[in-house]
């Protein structure tokens, strides 16, 4: 059976795409760049976009969110600010402050006005939207890397590969450290739609599969992916799916695999991209996997150049390929 083809979003950003997140009430896809743009875009239900609006950060944006009610949007980026775009009113307002650049924006499960901030100051700042002081704040060990939250689980990932589980009903202190069991540094980390753990992928083309429970543990694994030979690449970005539990993982490699952390498989794998993928998501159904193809900056600026591709591509999901297959 023939693939529909992906749908490429018109008028995408100019630079490189940091974030992508679909609203958790409709099919508005909100994507951040490093030419200081967040940019929100309708997908009609024939797969074509339309672009809504817009706001600036004063330096590369580098993650985007969405309120749980689909009103707000939020990003972080290098003017070390947090910035809320009220989809209502078209106002965009400062309502996060860090000492250096904020790189992972979530709001909580705990209410529809709680955000994390997290960033290369080495802190988690936790906010209130209607107060323009922080809650409160946790330090980290390092410069924070990656971030993702899950009803009462927030962890996070900083440099010299720390890991930090924090219960959100105390959110200041750390609840478990430990060191990644990937032996490169931290690259991504996405929570299981059960929060009962998270996966993390790292620059050297690999992913581990971490449980929280103590009882779990023995479930823990870890494998290869992204590689081509012997050039390695960084998983740039996993996603779960939000019915299925299952997730996708795409990298510096250009490609896109979706899996099954239970059996341990492959469930799909598609074609090579014309570029790295940076950053991915499922929209509220799953059925829409939207990802990013331009450069990921793992190679540093010198590789930065301007005929890399900046586009963004909306994938109808097959439910064949992202369901749990059948144990035999």
């Amino acid at each position: 059976m023939m693939q529909p083809n992906d749908f490429e979003v018109t008028s995408p950003p100019s630079d490189g795409i940091s974030g992508l997140e679909f609203s958790p009430v409709a099919d508005y896809l909100a994507v951040s760049s490093w030419d200081n743009q967040i940019r929100i875009y309708e997908v009609q239900p024939n797969g074509s976009t339309t672009p809504k609006v817009a706001y600036s950060h004063e330096a590369p944006a580098l993650c985007v969110t969405w309120s749980k009610d689909g009103t707000k949007v939020v990003s972080g980026g290098g003017d070390k600010a947090g910035r809320m775009m009220d989809i209502n009113t078209g106002q965009s307002t400062q309502v996060a402050q860090h000492n250096d650049s904020i790189r992972c924006v979530k709001f909580l499960d705990q209410g529809q006005n709680i955000l994390a901030t997290g960033s290369w100051d080495k802190t988690i700042k936790y906010w209130d939207l209607r107060s323009p002081q922080p809650i409160g704040t946790a330090q980290l060990p390092e410069r924070l890397y990656a971030m993702d939250t899950r009803s009462n689980l927030l962890v996070a990932g900083t440099a010299d590969r720390h890991i930090l589980l924090f219960d959100l009903n105390n959110p200041t202190t750390i609840y478990k450290q430990t060191i990644s069991p990937l032996k490169w540094q931290t690259r991504e980390i996405s929570c299981f739609i059960d929060s009962k753990g998270y996966a993390i992928g790292s620059i050297e083309g690999r992913v581990a599969i971490q449980y929280i429970d103590d009882k779990d543990q023995a479930r823990n694994f870890s494998f290869k992916c992204h590689r081509d030979g012997k050039e390695v690449y960084p998983v740039n970005t996993i996603a779960f799916h939000p019915t299925y539990g299952t997730f996708s993982t795409a990298g510096g490699d250009g490609t896109i695999s979706f899996w099954d952390k239970d059996s341990k498989q492959r469930l799909k794998n598609f074609p090579k991209k014309t570029g790295p993928i940076p950053c991915s998501t499922f929209n509220r159904t799953g059925n829409i996997f939207a990802y990013a193809v331009s450069y990921d900056w793992t190679k540093g600026y010198k590789h930065a150049t301007p005929n890399m591709p900046n586009k963004v591509f909306l994938h109808p999901v097959q439910d064949a390929d992202i369901k749990p297959k059948q144990r035999r």
